[in-house]
């Protein structure tokens, strides 16, 4: 014992902690008291441990969890800041993505919006050549673009019409974190063979509920909206979704593409 050794109470007014605080900190060994008297219990610590102290409460404050703390507590001072930057620009990221969500739901379609035309038809079997993809949003487009390509040619190699429309297929919930899988696939009449990671299958003869989506909502985050929008009627009709909703491209009435989902019969 030195006359830098502080008790507890008179470490706390210079470190500004609270007692649950170090408590909380000597127990995940983040700070563990310079020297406990055997004989009172009183807990003493060095007054060169209140910077370490104070970092621990900045640290805290940012939410971070003790294990990573801990890490952070170890670093020299300069790559412990590039540590901080790093976890700041994913926690800006994800603050964006939250961002964008809300805003679609703030703009959730209204049903009865006259640029929101919800409809119910029925669809023959139809034959698809596709390819499957675990994709965000953000590579979304070129997924879309390479597989149709390679799709139509194949459909061409094959002596098959391949001007068929274009479906992309949601078997997930498709985010810039959410990474599907996507299913982009085109229809064709005729004998195919698969070939790579292109598979053949057949789409029952199925009911469809479908809307060509609004100008405005075309885009990621807004087009949510547009699958809130349907999925409800749907549920006002009392229809069942019976497989994963998709996108046709082109779409009816002149849209870039149709939101759809298949229904029970």
């Amino acid at each position: 014992m030195t006359h830098s050794h502080l008790l507890a109470g008179r470490f706390r007014a210079a470190t500004r902690l609270s007692a649950k605080a170090l408590r909380l900190y000597a127990e995940q060994g983040l700070l563990v008291p310079a020297y406990v008297d055997p004989q009172t219990g009183y807990r003493y610590y060095s007054a060169q441990q209140a910077p370490r102290a104070r970092l621990i409460a900045r640290l805290r404050q940012l939410g971070l969890s003790m294990a990573r703390i801990a890490v952070l507590l170890e670093l020299p001072a300069e790559a412990r800041a590039i540590e901080l930057r790093t976890w700041l620009e994913a926690q800006n990221a994800r603050l964006a993505v939250h961002t964008e969500f809300v805003e679609a739901m703030a703009f959730q379609a209204d049903l009865t919006h006259p640029a929101l035309s919800i409809a119910l038809r029925k669809v023959d079997a139809t034959k698809i050549v596709s390819r499957q993809r675990a994709v965000t949003v953000t590579g979304l487009n070129g997924f879309m673009a390479e597989a149709e390509a390679d799709i139509r040619k194949h459909l061409a190699a094959s002596g098959l019409a391949h001007n068929g429309r274009m479906s992309v297929h949601h078997h997930n919930l498709t985010t810039r974190d959410a990474d599907g899988p996507v299913e982009v696939a085109i229809t064709c009449d005729g004998p195919v063979e698969p070939a790579s990671d292109l598979i053949i299958r057949l789409l029952p003869a199925r009911r469809e509920v479908f809307t060509p989506v609004p100008a405005d909502q075309q885009n990621f985050p807004l087009v949510l909206s547009v699958y809130d929008a349907i999925e409800t009627w749907i549920d006002r009709q009392g229809l069942t979704i019976i497989d994963s909703p998709y996108e046709i491209y082109p779409g009816s009435d002149n849209a870039p593409f149709d939101i759809v989902y298949p229904v029970n019969p």
